[in-house]
């Protein structure tokens, strides 16, 4: 996922240092009097939090906000994608336990008990400016935390409004408007340095730049990985289900979600038949030089140009001087390509309608294409497979190198928890230690807890040397001294 970097490298300043000290400090306060409040009025924050974004008429605004400021995605979908991911989170949390004893195992004489973490400073993108803080903030507010914002300076004017309606919401339920905070116009690397020093714990989403440096600033981090997702399809698929899933998601919001596909892994015994699938759906497959020309107008200087990304396919025809007719018209773009790489620049993220599609012979090929994709780039995040053949399935979810595996769905809607599938609602995905995560699953109110475990005697459970190693040295003996 790549956003406007707001942290490249340690910056602060005393004005920066007081300036933030000022909104934690605000925010210690409000924390300190929520902490009192029970789960019945805590969940009441949280709708109410919810509410601002979606309120038909708010989100409208937001999403039009957000589209005219940072130049990204488009608004009938930002509409779509503020209510969906947030009426999904608050379905997942109505029966969440977060306030005060939230498990009891008599039998292991432990009672488990949630604690707020304090103050989370909340690092967002561009990509989606109203939704991702949102997640955050009721994450947050669950846990009976206060929150502060550190949105990108292109989503900075949408966040402004949604702080606003938040607000609103909160003296609504007679809640203090300093559990929800923003850093001041305009967002500094300074300033988003020193919330991540302050505060007592650091969430991210966006820029690998920003991850790093929350995780550099010595406060506790969690911050998500880089998308590139491939999908397989293989000869057992539904080649129409596939393709109208395929576009379905590829398209969504100009393919700004780092779930989107990037590229398709397609056997050989399907190959034609699942690209005249695609192209029955508005897919259209470039020349080489269609190819090589849309290359020179994606990548500047080795970066995606901000004038191509989550435009739609024939906008991005447009700028790159594309002329055949069919372009004009094009749902989304595929390029045939063999190799992966650094100098192969369609064979990473692209954050736009445009889909790489490589050839496998077989299934262990495909799987090797697949992996080779991840290990390049978005290694630990997500991979789909379009199947009816299960052991290909687990055969990805014991060896593939990612936290999420997606069967049968359109990916950028299942990737962060859909009303059809058990993952969490989120927009940050942890990507494990294979993406340099300290977290593997999607981003959920229970990291934004502290568990204070009270522990009572039970029966003793002391097992003998014979209960431990009587299996292993009647096979092996004792080892000789």
């Amino acid at each position: 996922m790549v956003s406007s970097t707001q942290v490249s490298q340690r910056q602060d300043t005393p004005d920066a240092r007081a300036t933030v000290a000022s909104l934690v400090a605000r925010a210690r306060a409000a924390q300190v009097e929520y902490e009192h409040y029970d789960q019945k009025q805590v969940d009441e924050v949280v709708t109410a939090v919810a509410w601002a974004l979606v309120h038909p008429e708010r989100n409208r605004r937001l999403s039009e906000l957000a589209v005219e400021t940072t130049g990204l995605g488009n608004v009938e979908d930002k509409i779509t994608k503020n209510r969906r991911k947030t009426m999904g989170l608050l379905r997942d949390l109505q029966q969440a336990k977060s306030v005060g004893v939230i498990q009891e195992l008599p039998e292991l004489g432990l009672v488990e008990i949630a604690r707020p973490v304090g103050v989370v400073g909340a690092v967002v993108p561009s990509t989606n400016p109203a939704a991702t803080p949102t997640n955050k903030t009721i994450n947050a507010l669950k846990g009976r935390n206060a929150i502060i914002l550190a949105p990108s300076p292109k989503g900075q004017a949408a966040c402004t409004l949604l702080l606003g309606f938040m607000h609103a919401e909160l003296d609504r339920v007679g809640a203090p408007r300093d559990l929800v905070q923003q850093l001041p116009t305009p967002v500094s690397k300074a300033t988003t340095y020193e919330l991540m020093n302050q505060v007592d714990l650091v969430v991210v989403t966006g820029s690998q730049n920003n991850v790093r440096s929350a995780y550099s600033s010595g406060t506790p981090a969690i911050g998500v990985g880089a998308g590139n997702v491939p999908v397989i399809i293989d000869e057992s698929a539904d080649l129409d289900d596939a393709a109208r899933k395929i576009t379905a998601s590829k398209t969504f919001d100009n393919a700004t979600s780092c779930s989107s596909e990037n590229s398709l892994v397609i056997l050989d015994a399907v190959y034609e038949q699942a690209i005249a699938a695609l192209e029955r759906n508005g897919g259209v497959m470039l020349t080489a030089d269609e190819k090589r020309q849309l290359e020179e107008a994606m990548w500047i200087d080795g970066g995606l140009s901000r004038h191509i990304i989550a435009r739609k396919a024939p906008e991005i025809a447009q700028i790159a001087g594309l002329k055949r007719p069919e372009l004009q018209s094009a749902t989304f773009f595929m390029v045939e390509e063999q190799h992966v790489g650094k100098d192969y620049p369609f064979s990473g993220e692209k954050l736009s309608p445009v889909l790489a599609v490589y050839r496998a012979g077989d299934f262990d090929r495909a799987f090797e294409q697949t992996r080779r994709l991840l290990d390049h780039q978005g290694k630990g995040h997500s991979c789909g497979i379009h199947t009816d053949d299960d052991a290909h399935v687990r055969r990805l979810g014991l060896e593939m190198p990612v936290c999420r595996v997606i069967v049968n769905q359109a990916h950028a809607f299942a990737n962060g928890g859909n009303f059809d599938n058990g993952l969490p609602f989120s927009l940050s995905m942890g990507c494990g230690t294979w993406g340099k995560n300290s977290i593997s699953d999607n981003l959920n109110y229970r990291h934004y807890l502290n568990i204070t475990r009270i522990s009572r005697t039970i029966v003793p459970n002391e097992p003998t040397t014979e209960d431990l190693f009587g299996t292993y040295l009647n096979k092996y003996g004792l080892a000789s001294s």
